[in-house]
């Protein structure tokens, strides 16, 4: 906002407006300007300052001293206080607002606040020095993960079978609350338990794209009544397989993200009755047609050899194809044809590629159809070399070479980076074959 003189022939003209500097700038030559905030410059306690402004810049008219003197008396003299009148009683309200003002001081979170009310509902427990507790226990296992509060209390909602699981003040009431408290130890064991179980399937804080995805297997653990024994016993053996297939579909479909309260609500139907078996054709049936769909379209899995190298999703798309592997021990994203053979246009064609391949190659050498999943130790030992050097090395006899190639997608291939194009169309070929028979079930 500035206060202006405007020159012309015949007088002087003065303005109180809305303007940003760089439009001030633009004016011509004979336009004075004032910015608004420029009256912190002066000490309310000296007008004569004010006076002094206004002679000094030829501004002697009444309008110009009006504007400026009654600027002065609103900032330093006037204690005017804007507010709205918020008459709707609502606790949500209340506390959005609360955040929005509190902004400038300690943060706190909508989550710190429910975990506040939660705590005064308690009357056998701490809340939060249950919950935040919990919260690091359950990160810390295996490889570690990322959970937090929100996810504990969305947790409890749905497990607890409310009707109603958004993430508002009023599920937090005194009744829920006592229930969640009742039912806190069976709670924590059943997260627990899933957060073990997901472990095994080779997940951390870097491959779980949705902490959301584990509350629905939490919530059949918590039905069925089981306890960790879950993640090993070979009674659960089949159960454990359909709900590791399940995870990874629902996170490479991303039906959890956004608002997903409503599908949590869906699934949870679903598994309340059908606690035989976690019910994954069931719910396949069940959302075939809305936008939360587990079908895949051919294209689409085609599509999942596109991730590259450290992508949010490459692992969960290698993980399908190697689902024999014991994920207790540590794999590696690895490039069969290690990336640095893929600097520069120069050093591929000494290698051998054909100058028509190159660019192919370069665009796609980083891609899943180029990656292996191999255990850590065994990829520190294959280093930067070359895939047939390292493979001749480690490999000595024919039948360990050939378990190697079927086990990664690799019979048949050449395996030179002379002929990386071919290789990789093939390899894609085969990895999107096997794909198909395990999503379009």
């Amino acid at each position: 906002m500035n206060l202006l003189k405007e020159a012309d022939d015949e007088d002087l003209k003065y303005d109180f407006r809305f303007l940003t500097e760089e439009d001030a700038k633009k004016r011509d030559e004979n336009t004075f300007w004032f910015k608004v905030g420029d009256i912190l410059n002066f000490d309310p306690k000296k007008s004569f300052e004010l006076h002094k402004f206004l002679v000094n810049n030829n501004l002697n008219s009444d309008f110009a001293g009006e504007c400026l003197f009654r600027l002065s008396q609103v900032i330093y003299e006037e204690r005017l206080i804007n507010y709205y009148l918020e008459e709707d009683q609502e606790l949500d309200k209340v506390l959005n607002i609360f955040i929005r003002v509190n902004s400038g001081g300690t943060q706190l979170s909508y989550s710190d606040l429910l975990l506040s009310i939660a705590t005064a509902q308690w009357d056998k427990r701490d809340a939060r020095e249950e919950i935040i507790k919990f919260v690091d226990e359950i990160n810390n296992i295996g490889g570690g993960f990322a959970f937090n509060k929100d996810f504990v209390l969305k947790t409890c909602l749905v497990l607890c079978d409310f009707s109603d699981i958004r993430f508002k003040v009023d599920n937090f009431n005194a009744q829920n609350m006592a229930i969640i408290q009742n039912n806190w130890d069976k709670i924590k064991e059943s997260i627990r338990t899933s957060v073990e179980l997901i472990n095994t399937f080779g997940f951390d804080y870097q491959t779980l794209t949705s902490n959301n995805a584990i509350i629905p297997i939490a919530y059949y653990l918590y039905k069925k009544g089981v306890n960790s024994s879950f993640v090993t016993s070979v009674n659960f053996r089949d159960e454990r397989e359909k709900i590791k297939k399940w995870l990874h579909i629902v996170l490479l479909k991303q039906i959890f993200g956004g608002q997903s309260d409503n599908i949590l609500r869906i699934i949870r139907d679903i598994i309340r009755d059908k606690l035989n078996g976690f019910p994954v054709e069931i719910m396949k049936q069940r959302l075939k047609g809305t936008t939360k769909s587990l079908d895949f379209a051919e294209d689409e899995i085609e599509n999942l050899l596109e991730y590259e190298y450290g992508k949010r999703y490459t692992f969960l798309v290698l993980a399908l194809l190697y689902p024999t592997l014991d994920y207790s021990n540590l794999f590696h994203q690895d490039h069969i044809h290690h990336k640095s053979f893929f600097t520069s246009r120069e050093k591929l064609l000494k290698l051998g590629v054909k100058p028509e391949d190159i660019d192919f190659c370069l665009e796609n050498y980083n891609k899943i159809p180029n990656l292996q999943l191999l255990e850590g130790n065994i990829n520190m030992s294959k280093s930067a070399k070359s895939f047939m050097e390292w493979f001749d090395e480690t490999y000595k006899d024919d039948i360990a070479k050939n378990q190697y190639k079927e086990l990664h997608y690799l019979n048949g291939l050449d395996l030179s980076i002379a002929n990386f194009k071919d290789f990789f169309c093939k390899r894609k070929e085969m990895m999107k074959n096997k794909l198909i028979q395990i999503l379009m079930f």
